[in-house]
């Protein structure tokens, strides 16, 4: 399959008509053909109302249809090949098993999704009987789910397969029955071409309407901030920067009828390590920090930016044996110039702070990432709040607590996170039950024994968490959860068998219902 450039709006290819990028090889610092160019207003426009005009079609699939759509889109990733792969690897300076399993991921999650298309329980039907002899009179009320909308959908930079074109957002929202308009990552706009076309052939192949995926290229932030306006546009799927995040957040409360985005945006995954779990392992807790850490070149949502620990000898253990790790760790190519820079103002502004203490400075490099660890008193990081701010890449700060009281106010004071971690042993049980309800409110996804890096696609999953970590806490991004973000609740009143959906009619296709507030599995 050949990039071309193009943008795919309703199963056709074409050129946008604005500025032009270029994808970058981080690794051979050159650029990548063919040039992509922005699409201008009318052909968003083209591409939001053809996913408006598709929307009840598609939303009233069957399950079985919607599913084997899904796994088409799957089947055509993997048809790609290599193409794919290698172009990824040219786009971002990934290796080739981290791609590989992140295509196995890509193509895992959209199969997860189709099982629970045909298992049913997303619909959440709901029969409450009518009550005719009840003094008021009960009418006969039924209730199930249904798709928002179109969705916009942003690709991200650090996944470029598994939150990206073909990702979770899509994946989720196209399995709730809303079309999808995905606004490419100008970062790897061959990688999203690529999959692109793969969704729009599964299209095809399955003959459902057109509008059902638009690919809309270019660069810069009035193209995603005109997509988010569109009135077709019910709601937003973003991973990225707070900056990011925000502006979308606020273009959509701006919108005559607000819409609710769902963005990922900033986390710091503090890992919290307990005193016994430290006397008792610290070296083998820093050898497993430092893998963490620099997974990736840190490019991970999930990097355990923060070590909140008290005073002791135990922790110089640590320090220790995480410094030595760190400090002779290569520097990697990042995943884009804009990446790397910021890392290397972060990392700058850690490294020149007077109240912050350099521990690991591995050698930096244009372009590249190299690992850093940093320590500072827990009263610094309580009264300096810059201290907080996510330095994406391979960077980690160690806050000191003097005693158990201002550990807690350390937490207490953290923003929402996607994760935070505990390393304890048995003896720290009690110093943990006190954490937990603190970091019960404070992130999404709470760990012992482990590391945040790495996220399991199953139903169980939450990949998300409280502001900043994400724009909306109450759902998550990973697992079958995420479909809720993009479905709404109809009820039925009374309505004759033949106007109501097929799968709330009496003897209907429903798998599970809630009978009169009993859940039960339909015969």
């Amino acid at each position: 399959m050949m990039i071309t450039g193009d943008a795919l709006i309703g199963g056709q290819a074409v050129k946008g008509t604005g500025a032009g990028v270029r994808a970058y090889n981080p690794a051979l610092q050159a650029v990548i053909e063919p040039e992509f160019r922005t699409v201008d207003a009318a052909q968003i426009d083209q591409a939001c109302r053809l996913a408006e005009e598709a929307f009840d079609t598609f939303r009233e699939l069957s399950d079985e249809r919607r599913a084997v759509f899904l796994e088409t889109i799957g089947d055509q990733i993997m048809a790609l090949g290599d193409v794919l792969v290698e172009r990824v690897m040219a786009e971002t300076a990934l290796p080739r098993p981290r791609i590989e399993g992140e295509r196995a991921r890509t193509v895992g999650q959209l199969k997860m999704f189709a099982n629970l298309l045909r298992e049913g329980s997303w619909h959440d039907v709901r029969f409450d009987k009518a009550l005719p002899e009840r003094t008021p009179p009960r009418p006969d009320l039924r209730m199930r789910m249904i798709g928002l909308g179109p969705v916009a959908v942003f690709a991200a930079s650090n996944f470029p397969l598994a939150f990206s074109v073909a990702g979770g957002d899509t994946a989720s929202a196209l399995a709730a029955g809303c079309p999808v308009v995905l606004k490419a990552h100008f970062a790897h706009p061959g990688t999203s071409e690529l999959v692109g076309r793969a969704v729009a052939k599964a299209v095809e192949i399955c003959g459902l309407p057109a509008g059902v995926f638009s690919l809309l290229t270019g660069i810069g932030n009035d193209l995603g901030i005109a997509l988010v306006r569109h009135p077709a546009i019910k709601a937003v799927g973003f991973t990225g920067s707070r900056g990011g995040g925000m502006a979308l957040v606020a273009a959509a409360a701006a919108r005559p009828v607000p819409i609710p985005v769902y963005a990922e945006m900033s986390s710091i995954n503090p890992v919290f390590l307990m005193p016994q779990a430290l006397k008792n392992r610290a070296e083998d807790i820093a050898a497993g920090f430092a893998a963490s850490l620099t997974m990736g070149v840190g490019q991970l949502c999930t990097n355990p930016g923060l070590i909140v620990a008290l005073d002791s000898p135990d922790l110089q253990r640590f320090t220790a044996a995480a410094s030595q790790a760190l400090v002779g760790g290569a520097a990697h190519a990042m995943l884009s110039p804009g990446i790397a820079g910021n890392f290397a103002r972060g990392v700058n502004q850690l490294a020149e702070h007077a109240e912050v203490k350099t521990l690991a400075l591995a050698p930096q490099a244009e372009g590249k990432g190299a690992p850093a660890l940093f320590v500072a008193s827990a009263a610094s990081f309580l009264s300096q709040h810059a201290l907080q701010e996510e330095v994406f890449g391979p960077a980690s700060l160690v806050v000191v607590c003097k005693d158990v009281a201002e550990l807690r106010q350390v937490t207490e004071t953290l923003e929402g996170q996607l994760t935070a971690t505990l390393q304890m042993d048995e003896g720290d049980l009690e110093a943990a039950q006190a954490l937990l309800p603190v970091l019960e409110r404070k992130v999404g996804r709470i760990l012992a024994n482990g590391y945040p890096t790495g996220v399991e696609v199953c139903s169980a999953m939450v990949h998300g968490g409280p502001f900043p970590a994400t724009s909306d806490g109450r759902s998550t991004s990973v697992g079958t959860g995420a479909i809720t973000r993009f479905l709404r609740p109809v009820c039925y009143q009374n309505l004759s068998q033949a106007l109501l959906p097929e799968v709330l009619r009496d003897g209907g296709s429903a798998r599970w219902l809630r009978r009169d507030g009993e859940l039960t599995r339909n015969a």
